[in-house]
C-alpha cells in the first residue's frame, strides 16, 4: 500500500477526517472520472450505442467483482444496492407456511423487515439463533435448530451496520453444507473492508453494496448465486429479458448465469464505476487492506476506552466499524465535538439494530468507520477531540 498515492487519489479526503465508510465512502478520481467520461460518450451516441461500444469493459466488472470474493464471473451478477440483492435472492425461494428462516439477533435492519414481510404474507417462522457469553454465535444452539425446525434458509450478516461485530459466517456455512440448507450472507459491511471468500464460507447467496467500503458509486451491488442454486435453475419471481430467453407463447429459457437475477435495465456508468473502484481494492490487495484497516480501528478503541467511554462493539473478532457513547449512554457531547473538527460519522439508532441496542440498553451510539485512505494520525487528532 503506498498511502500518499491512495490519498492524492481520494480527492475528498484532504479537507476533513472523513470516519463514514460504513455509510457511504470517499470514491476514487479513477471511480468518477470514468463515470463521467462514459456519461459525455453517452450524450453524444445515446444508451444503447455507448454500451454496444463497451461490451468487453463491462464483463470486466463481473470478473473484478468474482476476483475479489474468490468466485467466477458467471457466479456474479450486477445489482442496484445490496438490499436490492437481497431481495431478489429470497424472492428465488419458494417459501410456503409453515417454512423457517433462522437467522441472528444482529442481521441488518431492511434484512429483519424483509423476513417479517415473508412472515406476514407466507406464515413462515423467523428464529434468531442465541449468543454466547462474549456474543459470538452459538454455533450448538444453531445445530440444535436445524435439527428441530429443518429450515429452509439460514441468513447471516457477515458484519452488521450497527457494531464492530464479524460474525462467523464461515463455521455457518459448514453447518448448512452438513445438512443441506440454503445458506444467505448479507457482505454489504465487509466486502471491500476485509477478506471476502465465498468459497470458504460455502454460502449459496452473497450480497454486496459498492457505496460503503467497496468505495463504489451509490447505485451499485452485486449478488453472487453458487452454482447448485444456478444448476437447480432458481431464479428470482420477476424475470425480464436478461434473466430469460422467450422460446414460447408461454415459455421461456433461463440464463444459465447469475445475469438471470439482473434486469436489462441499468445505468452501465454506475457499473463501469464500480468495476474501476473494485479493481482499484484488488490492484492494493484484500488482504493488505484488512490489515491496515484493523490497525487503525484497534487504535481508535484502545484510544476511546482510554478516554472513558463506553464501547459497544462485542465480539472476538471486530471490524472497522467502531460504536460507542458517553459512559452515562448519551451521545450530544461526542456529537458537537466532531462537527466542530469537520470529523464525518453517523449516529446509530436504535430502530436500526432493535435487538442490540435493547441487549446494550442504548438509545443512540456514534459509529466512526475509518479505512485504508485514513492515516494513524488521524486517528490521534480524533481522540485528541475527543478528550473530554
Amino acid at each position: 500500500m503506498n498511502l500518499e498515492v491512495i490519498r492524492k487519489d481520494t480527492l475528498g479526503c484532504s479537507d476533513k477526517i472523513f470516519l463514514n465508510s460504513a455509510g457511504s465512502s470517499l470514491m476514487s478520481k479513477a471511480v468518477v472520472d470514468r463515470m463521467i467520461n462514459y456519461l459525455y460518450e453517452e450524450q453524444q451516441l445515446g444508451g444503447y450505442t455507448t454500451a454496444g461500444l463497451y461490451t468487453d469493459e463491462i464483463s470486466q466488472f463481473y470478473e473484478e467483482a468474482a476476483k475479489l470474493i474468490n468466485a467466477t464471473s458467471a457466479n456474479i451478477a450486477f445489482m442496484n444496492s445490496s438490499t436490492d440483492a437481497y431481495a431478489k435472492a429470497l424472492s428465488s425461494i419458494s417459501f410456503k407456511e409453515g417454512d423457517c428462516i433462522i437467522t441472528t439477533n444482529d442481521d441488518y435492519i431492511s434484512n429483519q423487515i424483509a423476513f417479517i414481510s415473508l412472515k406476514k404474507r407466507y406464515d413462515i417462522e423467523i428464529i434468531r439463533m442465541k449468543n454466547l457469553s462474549d456474543h459470538e454465535l452459538d454455533l450448538h444452539d444453531l445445530e440444535n435448530l436445524i435439527r428441530k425446525y429443518s429450515p429452509k434458509l439460514i441468513a447471516v450478516t457477515h458484519i452488521p451496520t450497527n457494531s464492530g461485530l464479524i460474525q462467523n459466517v464461515e463455521d455457518v456455512g459448514r453447518l448448512c453444507k452438513q445438512y443441506n440448507i440454503l445458506y444467505l450472507v448479507d457482505a454489504c459491511q465487509s466486502v471491500g473492508q476485509i477478506v471476502v471468500d465465498v468459497m470458504k464460507m460455502k454460502c449459496d447467496f452473497l450480497t454486496a453494496t459498492g457505496r460503503k467500503f467497496m468505495r463504489g458509486p451509490r447505485g451499485s451491488g452485486f449478488l453472487y448465486i453458487s452454482d447448485e442454486v444456478l444448476n437447480q435453475e432458481m431464479a428470482p419471481l420477476f424475470l425480464d429479458s436478461n434473466g430469460g430467453q422467450w422460446t414460447g407463447f408461454d415459455e421461456y429459457q433461463l440464463n444459465n448465469k447469475a445475469k438471470r437475477f439482473e434486469h436489462f435495465e441499468r445505468s452501465v456508468a454506475t457499473l463501469l464505476g464500480f468495476k474501476e473502484a473494485l479493481k482499484y481494492a484488488n490492484n492494493i490487495g484484500m488482504a493488505n487492506i484488512e490489515n491496515y484497516n484493523r490497525n487503525l480501528a484497534e487504535k481508535l478503541r484502545i484510544n476511546l476506552q482510554n478516554n472513558d467511554f463506553r464501547i459497544l462493539d462485542l465480539g472476538n473478532q471486530l471490524s472497522s466499524i467502531i460504536t460507542f457513547c458517553q459512559k452515562d449512554g448519551k451521545i450530544e457531547k461526542i456529537r458537537k465535538i466532531l462537527n466542530e473538527n469537520n470529523v464525518f460519522f453517523t449516529v446509530s439508532n436504535k430502530n436500526n439494530a432493535l435487538i442490540d441496542f435493547t441487549l446494550k440498553n442504548v438509545e443512540y451510539a456514534i459509529r466512526l468507520s475509518p479505512h485504508y485512505f485514513n492515516t494513524l494520525e488521524e486517528i490521534e487528532n480524533v481522540s485528541d477531540f475527543l478528550l473530554i
